[in-house]
Formats: structure tokens, sequence, C-alpha cells
């Protein structure tokens, strides 16, 4: 039987006694991979784990007890970006419910929700990847009550319609609950194609609404992972070499053992992608005193000539991988031709550094292996189904064998999708045979990553007689975050990800070429919000605006020059023109910028204003953003996300890197890798297009790409000076 941490973890038996359930309870859902016009009738047997007397189930994502109450699975993880309310607004919509009056709960990778990310959020993916089929999943329901109602009344079922959980029939007037049809329209099967509402309808899709996660986070009632607890758990602070690649070749742990509280101290194993590294873990009856005991610790590790890895000899050796050709990703027209013969010609080169995700919740897991090779984590995570296929596999247990309570995120940014953390526990648990909780310190967290990798961009253009743009090359060296995970990694073909979006921009330049030049690295890479246009629109914008200034164009008026053709690219920076009152000129003193980027996750574009302030440094007054998204589900939670993304985007362009000596990280908490504070801020204003259309795009990721080049072009228009390396210093320009 599971564990209850903090009403997390539930039993079976607590669950029915704190949700209430009695009697049949009607689930509905759509099962992975197919549609539902395959599924099956609905005549399910329980909930998954639970033992409902007279319960239905079907990869259920809606429960309705037959005293009224409404439950509705999540399978997006809430991270802070939403999905909390998003996702089941979409299923409640369609259903005639208000979300203020369900029961909100999240899967935990369970196989009957499905798969392969379908319970995770990364990729600004849940709204653009779910949108319909959730939408689908209550309108099914809805329809599936209201032929319970009209059967139960024999009339005609257009004479009856939902409204707030109830099935009415307008002729008389008479009504049910909910509550009441849920038996017999379990008895019913799935429409094939149900009818969706016409967006007019919606009564809470589009509209601003209020978060039901917000009030439990501001009364301190949201459960993170560092709020777990089970009984009998202890606690572990792990000892790991800053120094990645180190063999651990012994340790001391005496001192340790003599911290009042630590139980002992045992090795364990942290799994990222192909990398493996040791540690020691400290064991102990609270946080402090396993920490204190790692304080203690004494290690001596083999670094196995790690130890002179530094970030400026890094950087020599990507200059030096610049000369080399690299692998074609993309081609079209003849771009040495066009370049040799052009009259213009101009090349640049852009550097962005190592990053780290520096969520405000560090890395944390409790885990508990049980006999039978059984195993239970509370964990904060961007993926239930990514936890569960990944201890599966570490710790080589059938998945159906891992059981994972999803709890609040603290902040993801792409970090939380590497499971090694959860691993970790995993391991540990099996170990000492107990329920253990692993917590990272800040240190831990900003040193051993994963980190967004250094990114170098090799930039060539050239500019016709007329001063068009008709040859455009961008060349990209940098390690991989692929290889990172896959020790298959094929260095030999381009790699997608490291050419993320620069074959996307819809601008018309007859002669386009892009290249990837690879870069051997031991340190751990992973995604980062925007993954690697966070980059790559930074040299690919920036390089724009030279060219334009070369051609003695507007840079606005230049890019516009490329879009003839109705695109949404063009209806972006169109929009932006209007809203940034862009051929208003400024006072003397201050610029601006534009830049905009398209890629997987969608698409926005954004003006940025500076000014030049007293010191000799300019300031951020104010950014102007469009972002289309086709369809818009909470407007609120939209412009939240942009401002995120903006301010995160602010921090990685002006703040610190981070930076190797002796084969380790340097920076160690916030005082050295510091953070945009709120007096730092600029204005933001945001601007929705969600004007419909066949492409619903992505909200959490896009905000944050154009925002470093549109500084970048805001400072040059303000200074003169050109800003081709990330971070750079806004006082000293």
């Amino acid at each position: 039987m599971s564990q209850k941490p903090n009403q997390i973890g539930t039993s079976r038996r607590n669950f029915l006694k704190a949700a209430g359930l009695s009697g049949a309870a009607f689930a509905l859902g759509l099962p992975a991979a197919e549609s539902l016009a395959t599924s099956p009738v609905l005549n399910l047997s329980a909930w998954p784990g639970l033992a409902l007397p007279e319960s239905v189930e079907l990869t259920p994502y809606i429960i309705i007890e037959k005293s009224g109450r409404i439950i509705l699975m999540n399978p997006r993880p809430e991270i802070g970006q939403g999905t909390y309310q998003s996702v089941p607004a979409l299923i409640a919509e369609e259903l005639e419910v208000s979300l203020d009056k369900v029961v909100i709960r999240q899967t935990g990778g369970e196989s009957k929700y499905g798969g392969m990310w379908s319970q995770a959020v990364g990729g600004s993916g849940s709204i653009r990847g779910g949108y319909t089929q959730m939408r689908k999943v209550g309108a099914s329901a809805r329809e599936m009550l209201v032929k319970a109602a009209s059967d139960q009344w024999s009339v005609p079922i257009d004479e009856c319609f939902a409204a707030n959980a109830t099935v009415i029939h307008k002729p008389t007037g008479k009504t049910l609950t909910y509550g009441q049809l849920a038996e017999p329209a379990a008895k019913l099967p799935v429409p094939k194609e149900p009818k969706l509402k016409d967006p007019k309808q919606f009564t809470m899709l589009g509209k601003s609404m209020q978060r039901p996660d917000v009030p439990l986070k501001v009364a301190g009632q949201a459960t993170f992972g560092m709020d777990a607890k089970v009984p009998g758990m202890v606690y572990a602070s792990i000892e790991r070499c800053p120094v990645f690649g180190s063999k651990l070749v012994s340790f001391d742990a005496a001192q340790s053992l003599k911290v009042k509280g630590v139980r002992q101290v045992v090795k364990v194993e942290r799994v990222v992608g192909k990398n493996r590294y040791e540690g020691v873990a400290i064991i102990a009856d609270t946080y402090w005193a396993a920490l204190q005991g790692r304080k203690a610790l004494k290690v001596n590790w083999d670094h196995q000539g790690h130890d002179t890895f530094n970030s400026v000899a890094f950087e020599k050796n990507l200059h030096e991988l610049a000369k080399t050709d690299g692998v074609v990703g993309h081609n079209s027209g003849d771009f040495d031709k066009s370049f040799a013969d052009a009259p213009t010609k101009l090349d640049a080169f852009y550097e962005t550094p190592i990053v780290s995700h520096s969520t405000m919740e560090p890395m944390n897991a409790l885990a508990h292996y049980k006999p039978g090779d059984k195993i239970e984590l509370w964990v904060s995570s961007q993926g239930g189904d990514l936890v569960r296929d990944e201890v599966s596999k570490v710790l080589k247990v059938p998945a159906d064998n891992v059981t994972v309570h999803v709890l609040f995120n603290g902040g993801g940014f792409g970090r939380r999708l590497t499971q090694d953390f959860a691993t970790e526990a995993a391991l540990l648990s099996k170990t000492i045979g107990k329920p253990v909780k692993v917590v990272w310190s800040r240190e831990d967290d900003t040193q051993l990553g994963p980190f967004r990798p250094m990114t170098f961009s090799a930039m060539r253009g050239a500019l016709s007689a007329d001063g068009k743009a008709i040859a455009f090359q961008h060349k990209v060296i940098s390690p991989s975050i692929d290889a990172t995970m896959n020790e298959k990694y094929d260095k030999t073909k381009p790699d997608g990800t490291m050419l993320e979006g620069t074959n996307e921009q819809k601008y018309e330049i007859p002669n386009l070429n892009t290249r990837y030049v690879h870069a051997e690295t031991h340190v751990p890479l992973t995604y980062w919000r925007s993954v690697t246009s966070s980059t790559l629109a930074f040299a690919h914008e920036c390089f724009l605006d030279e060219m334009a200034h070369k051609a003695g164009q507007d840079p606005l008026a230049f890019r516009m020059a490329m879009l003839t053709k109705d695109t949404d690219a063009k209806r972006v920076l169109t929009k932006l023109k209007e809203v940034s009152g862009w051929d208003k000129p400024l006072p003397a003193g201050k610029g601006r910028g534009v830049a905009q980027w398209e890629f997987f996750a969608g698409l926005a574009g954004q003006v940025v204003e500076v000014s030049k302030n007293k010191t000799g440094g300019v300031t951020v007054d104010k950014v102007y953003c469009v972002i289309d998204l086709g369809t818009v589900v909470n407007p609120d939670t939209v412009k939240a996300q942009v401002e995120g993304a903006i301010a995160m985007a602010l921090t990685a362009a002006t703040k610190d890197g981070i930076t190797f000596e002796n084969g380790q990280a340097v920076q160690k908490n916030f005082d050295a890798n510091r953070m945009v504070r709120i007096n730092e801020m600029p204005d933001v204003e945001v601007h929705i297009l969600a004007e419909g259309g066949p492409t619903i795009k992505g909200v959490g990721e896009p905000g944050l790409p154009p925002l470093a080049p549109a500084l970048a072009n805001a400072v040059f228009a303000a200074t003169g000076k050109r800003v081709r390396r990330l971070p750079f210093d806004l006082e000293k320009v």
C-alpha cells in the first residue's frame, strides 16, 4: 500500500476517505496514440489503482461520483507555467463545468495515460499538443451524459443540453445532475466524433481566469517535492566531485559518522544520459545532519586529467573548430557562388556562454524501494512518465513496478527533464532499505549541471548592389546536447537540436546555408528554456541587423522586405511595428532594436527600447512583445509566461554565465551566478495574436529568444557599439 506524504502519496483507503467516493464513478479519457473513434464501449470496473465498487475505467481523465463531485486528471505537470489550470480547462469547457467546481489530480506516469512525453512538459507542447484531444475528452463525456438523460426521460436527445454539471430538458425544465447520470452514462459507447463547441460559445477558454494553484501557493498549502515526507524516511546529502569525469578512489567517513543524526555513509551513482558519476551519500535523520556529515567527509578523487579543463581553453578550441566546414544542415541556392560574386560582403562571430538553469527549488526526490522490486517516488519533475521510464532503466525493474507522485515544481526550465536526482534517490533507497529523500544544495544545483552548452556562431552574408540580402550563412560551433544523452550519437550527421530554428525563418533569402561543427566535451548538457534558440537567435537576428546597417536600411524595413509572402512572421512584425510605434523618432540618447524568432515551440517578436544613463552604460526601458499563438487558453497566463521568459533572457544576456577553472564551475551560488533583480526589470507590454488557423503555437518558450538580439540591436542604435558576446555588462557597453 502506498504511503501518505502530506496528502500527496495517497493510499487506496485514504483516497476513498478523503475523496468521499461511494457508489459508481464515471471515468473517461483518451487512450494514448488512439482517437476517440477507436475507443471501446465504456464498461470499466475500477479507476487506476483504486477499488471503487460499480466504477468504470478507460484511461480516465474524468471521474464523476454519484455525489456530483468531479475529478479531472491533469497529465501535464505544473512547473509554474499554468498547466494545472490550462489543461483541465480544455476538458471542463466542453464538459460544461466550471473549473472552480472540480478537483484536479496529477497523473504519475502510469502506462494507461500514455508514455513518451505524453505526461511531460517541455518544448511548450502542453496546449499545442493536446488542445483538440483534451477538448474531445470533455465533449465525449458531455454527449454521453446528455444521451443518458434523454434515455432516462424518453425524450429526443436534441431537446436536452448540458450546463453547470447538469443536463436540462428544454421543454419541461427537468434536470439531472452529472452525479445522477454517471452510472448510466458509463454504459454508453464513446462518440466517434464528438461535436466541439464553437469558440464563440466558450465561457473559459480565451478569457483571463484565476489559476487554482496560485491560492494554494500563496497560502503555503501547495506541496512541492521539497515538502514531501513519509514515515520512517531518512535524508541524504551527496558529495559529488565538481570535476566531471573523476573517479572515486576512497573516502573516510569517520568524522561524518560522529555527527549527531548521521546513520551511515554509502556510495551512490548519478546517471545523466550516457554519463555516470560516482558519489558518496551521507544518510541522516535530518537534512541538516546529512549536510554537516557531508562537510566532515574526506574524499579522494582521481580526476582522470579533467582538472585541467577551463573555459578559456575551451573557447579557443571552438574558435579553431570554426575554421572547419562542419556538416551541412540546410542548403538552398548556391551560397558560395553568390557570396563570392556579391558586391558587398560581411561576416561576424557571436559567442554565448554555458549557463545553469537555477530553478528556485533545487533538485530533490524522495524514493522508497520495497520488496519485490517495487519503487515509489515523490518528486518535482517535468514528467511522471520520464521518471518512471528512467528509474525503470537505471534500476533494471519493470516500469509497472515504479509508482510516481508528481508534485508541484519550483521551476523547471528544462532541468527537470533529466531525472538523475530521481534515480539517485531510488538507488540509495535500494541500498539502505529505507525511504530516503535526496536534497541538492544550491551549490550542487549551480555547479553540477547539466547545463546549456556554450554556443558560438560564425556568420557570413552578402548584399546585392541595391542592398538586398542575397546570401546568408549560419555556422554553429558547439558541443551537442544530444551527444550527452545518446551513446550512439553520430557527429557526422547534422544535429537538428544544435541548428534549431536556423532553417525555419521565413525570410526570403535565395542562398541560405547552415552548418554545424561538433565540439567534444565531457561536461553534461541538457535542454534549457527554448533550448538552442536561446543562443542561435542572438547571432541570427543581430547579424541581420548588421546587414541592414551595411545596406543603409531601417532594420525593421529590411526584414519586412524579405517577407513578401503572407506568413505568421510577417504578421508578427507588422503588429510589432504598430504597437511599438517603430516609426516614431525617439529622443536623443535612446535606441530601439527589433528581433523575431520562429522555432518548433512557436513564434514571437520583440522591440526593446534602451537609453544611455549617466554612468556611461545603458538602461533597458521597455520591451514590446508580440507572440503568435493561433489559439489562446488564458491570456493572463500568456502574459505572465512572456514576462518570465524576458526576465530569464535578460538574466542570461546581462548577468553571469558558468565558467570553468581547474575542471570545475567557478560559480557556486547566486552571489556569482546572479539573477535580474526586480528593480532591473523593464516595463513589458505583451500583445497576443490568436486569430485561429490550423497551427497552435506554444507559450512558455517563444518569448525568450528574441530578447537578447533585440536588446543588442537597441544598444547599437543608442551607442553605435555592437554586442557580439554574451553576457555583457549594461553598465560597461
